[in-house]
Formats: structure tokens, sequence, C-alpha cells
């Protein structure tokens, strides 16, 4: 478990009270996810909760792949939607996805269900046809805002006829998404940590955009369905358009992380499978280039593939986290967490912990209705350390960037001046140290 999956084992498992208190201040873009899991756990107690926990992913990964099957057929034939949801299974950002208790996985399937209902509407055109596709569409909304990016996506592949009705569909979307969204924007602290964009966030963008536009070019004069929409029409948008204005946005305020806009990989996967089936469907060397090159990529992503099923492939590792807290710092008389937002480590396992005064600790996470508890004004925590023998650190390894609040510059000034690192183990992305006066390791 890592610590965003901390965040959300934590939030699902608050009294209903205490969980709507909190989304009030904190998380609130995340808060129908965190409802939708509470419910879970209450119907499942007992049950391991991780397997609670991250069963969703799985199943919204597995129901995306077949819908996404059914959308390629209806656009490119049955074959080209087989190898679409293949192809889906198969891409790394998917499979990482499916493995985790986020919404990602879940939003990516309302997205990838919308697009299925969309080209449903287009050849219907009632009115019942276009309200199951909002309703969809509204649901990942306000399971992860930024899916309402895939609206653009949608009314950009709209054939002209439709273009008014799905437009009145996208308004009453955003009506319903309101909300949320000004709630939202009250808590953009939240996303302070984002940086801006890297050069890797980039150059993913560009390369998968590139494959997207090739397998389009590929597909060209392939005419449309009797839906009055083709397969390039639909997925080329819904792969290109969200991650691009998201980093159009990210030029004004940082906001682009690739997990917003996953769904984005069902338009790589739709073009993929399009495109292998074309060329499956040529004649001789065409044919066989085609199969080998399927089969290189394969190959070439089961390392990744491999990887992603080990603990080394997320940031961090609570559970190992958490067993060295209790190993290191047994004999501790109390504990600081630097930053302040680490004592998410804490929460699945209190006993690694128990015994350990929180020496900065104001108000407990539930206690102030926030997600990793408040802190102590900084004299107050100052004055704490100084009256303790010795004081475990628990916090990122070395390299990492330094909070520049008072509480946080006094714990590691106080560290610094008074105290001496008698012991430290290094676990994956954190580090524990036992703090004591000099002469008394």
């Amino acid at each position: 478990m890592w610590r965003d999956e901390v965040v959300t084992y934590d939030m699902a498992r608050r009294s209903l009270p205490d969980l709507w208190a909190t989304l009030a201040g904190v998380d609130a873009v995340h808060g129908l996810y965190y409802l939708f899991l509470h419910g879970l756990f209450r119907v499942f107690d007992g049950v391991d909760p991780l397997l609670v926990l991250r069963l969703p992913s799985v199943l919204a990964t597995a129901a995306a792949a077949g819908t996404l099957a059914l959308l390629g057929r209806c656009l490119a034939g049955p074959r080209a939607g087989l190898l679409a949801g293949v192809v889906f299974a198969w891409l790394p950002p998917v499979q990482r996805y499916a493995q985790e208790g986020r919404s990602y996985a879940l939003v990516c399937a309302l997205v990838v269900w919308a697009s299925y209902l969309l080209v449903r509407a287009v050849r219907r055109r009632t009115g019942r046809a276009w309200a199951a596709y909002g309703s969809v569409v509204l649901a990942a909304c306000l399971l992860h805002e930024f899916a309402v990016l895939a609206l653009a996506a949608h009314l950009v592949a709209l054939p002209r006829a439709d273009r008014r009705a799905g437009a009145l569909v996208a308004l009453a979307v955003c009506a319903g998404l309101a909300p949320l969204v000004v709630l939202s924007t009250r808590q953009s602290d939240q996303v302070a940590w984002i940086g801006g964009i890297g050069a890797g966030a980039l150059a993913g963008f560009v390369g998968v955009s590139v494959l997207g536009l090739a397998c389009a070019a590929l597909l060209r004069g392939g005419g449309r369905s009797r839906e009055g929409m083709g397969i390039t029409t639909l997925a080329l948008p819904l792969l290109v358009l969200p991650a691009l204005l998201l980093l159009l946005v990210s030029l004004v305020k940082p906001l682009y992380v690739d997990r917003y806009v996953l769904y984005g990989q069902a338009g790589t996967a739709l073009l993929v499978g399009a495109a292998l089936d074309r060329l499956v469907r040529a004649a001789g060397r065409i044919r066989t280039v085609a199969v080998l090159a399927a089969g290189t990529a394969v190959l070439a992503l089961l390392p990744i593939t491999l990887q992603l099923r080990v603990p080394q492939s997320r940031t961090d590792n609570v559970v190992a986290i958490a067993e060295a807290v209790r190993a290191v710092g047994a004999d501790a008389d109390g504990v600081v967490f630097m930053p302040s937002r680490r004592r998410v480590w804490s929460l699945p396992d209190p006993d690694s912990v128990r015994g350990l005064r929180d020496l900065a600790l104001d108000g407990g996470p539930v206690a102030s209705h926030t997600l990793y508890g408040t802190e102590a004004p900084a004299a107050v925590i100052r004055a704490r350390m100084l009256a303790t023998a010795r004081v475990l650190a628990v916090g990122d390894p070395a390299g990492e960037p330094l909070d520049r609040v008072p509480q946080e510059a006094v714990k590691r000034r106080v560290l610094a001046t008074y105290f001496v690192a008698c012991r430290s183990r290094h676990v994956q992305g954190a580090r524990i140290t036992v703090y004591a006066r000099p002469g008394h390791c």
C-alpha cells in the first residue's frame, strides 16, 4: 500500500459525519469515490481491506476493456474491437491504476462507457439515448472533475448534425458539476505539490500522440461507420485533447498529472487496435511485419508489466515503513513526522507508533477533519522536542524538497542543534532516524 491508497483507506473508514466534515475542507474532488468505498467497507466488513480497496479498480478496468471492445466493434469491426480491448489491458498506465485503490480506473471505465453511449446516441438520436450518455459522463466527472475534459473530445468527434444536442448535454453536465468545482477551487492548496510540466511528462504525451497520429494516418480512407462516427474521429480527440488541454492550463497553474487523464489511453487502444486489424488484413509481407511488430511490442512491455507488480514500482511502501518505525523506534520517547503529511504512514497501522508521543500533533486527522492532522505552533513543537530524551524522526529521504513552514523549520533546527543521530534506517520512500542528546545514544 502506498501513501495515496492510505488516504483512500483512511477516508473511506471514517464515519459519515466525519467524512462529510473533512470533505468540506479538503479532498472534495475524491468525495464521491470515498463515499463509494465507505459503503463497500460497510458491506464487506471483515474481508481483507486491501481486497476491498483495490477490487473496484480491477473490475472497472476489466469492464473498460470489454466496453472498449464493443466500441471498437461498432466503429471498425469485431477484430478491431477485440484488439483494442487487448491493447488497452496491456498498456502500462492502465495496468498500474488497475492495481490501486484510487478513483482513476473507475473514471476511465465510465468515460469509455460514455463514449460507447455517445456513439449509440448519434445513431438513435433520441432524448433517452442522450440522457443516458450525459448521466454517465456526469458520474465520471463527479468521481474526478478532470473527466470533464473528455466532453471536449466528444464534442469535437460529433457529426455536424449532432453538435447542438451534444452541446446541450455538455452544458447540463457542467451545471451538475459546478458545485463540486466551486468547492474544490477553494481547496486548491491541495494540488500545490504539482510542479511545472517536466520533460518526462511532455515526452510521454508527445510520444503517445505521435503513435496515435501514425495509426490515424494508416486508417485514413477507411470510411465512417453507419453511426456517423469513424474510429479515428472519436479516438484521436480522446487521446490528444484532454491531455493537451490540461497541459495548456498547467502553463498558468500547474495541474498536469498523467493519471488525471488516464482515460485518454482508451483512444490509444482504439487506434492501435484498428491499425493492427488493418495491417493483419493486408496481404504478404505487411501482415508478417505487423504480427512481428505486435509480438515485439508485447515482449518489450513485459518487463514493465512485471515491474508494476512489485512494491518498488510505487513512491513508497507504507507497510515496510510501519515495520521499520516499529523496529527502529522501540526505545524512543516521541516521534515527529517530517513533513507533517508523512503522518499518513502511521494511519493504517497505529500500533507502529503506539507508546510514542507525536510531538508536533495538535489535532488528529479525524478530530481535526483533515487528511494528516493539524500541528501545534512552532514554539510548542520546540518545547516538546527539547523536553524529550529520544526522538524518532520519520520523513522523506535525503534530497527531497524541504517544506518552509515554521513548524517544519523548527523540527529540523532543533534536531540539528540539540540532538545527534544514533541510528537510521532507509526503506522505500522514507528515512527513519532515532535522535538523542550528545553522548546518550
